[in-house]
């Protein structure tokens, strides 16, 4: 049995308001709940809503993290360009850094990116 997320420390935007759902279709989340909760396992830090691009998913897959081809043995379909996916904090500011980081859906990015992206940062790249 997997941690799953305390709804009462997992609720909070990076606007102190309630978390808002990321994507139901493809359903994402460390959690596959279609929100970016954190727990305990999740050591990615899967917080960041973000918007697929093909330069974000370009950049992704050279640095190691392959997000378009299917894994059906996981029920995981791949990503494309417009799909939303809870992706990890640290891996939105690398792209960033390199100038190809993903729009955010804001409500839906959990209070703790704010650890490592100022919130000015992410208004920028809000949808």
């Amino acid at each position: 049995m997997s941690y799953h997320p305390d709804p009462e420390l997992n609720r909070l935007n990076v606007l102190g308001g309630a978390l808002a759902s990321c994507c139901f279709d493809p359903i994402t989340g460390y959690y596959r709940d279609g929100f970016c909760h954190t727990g305990y396992a999740d050591v990615g830090l899967h917080t960041v809503c973000a918007q697929m691009t093909s330069e974000f998913l370009s950049f992704s897959q050279r640095v190691g993290n392959d997000l378009t081809t299917p894994l059906p043995e996981v029920g995981f379909a791949g990503l494309q360009p417009g799909d939303f996916w809870c992706i990890c904090v640290t891996r939105w500011v690398e792209a960033y850094q390199h100038q190809v980081a993903p729009p955010v859906k804001i409500h839906a990015c959990h209070e703790s990116v704010l650890q490592f992206v100022e919130l000015e940062t992410l208004m920028e790249y809000a949808v």
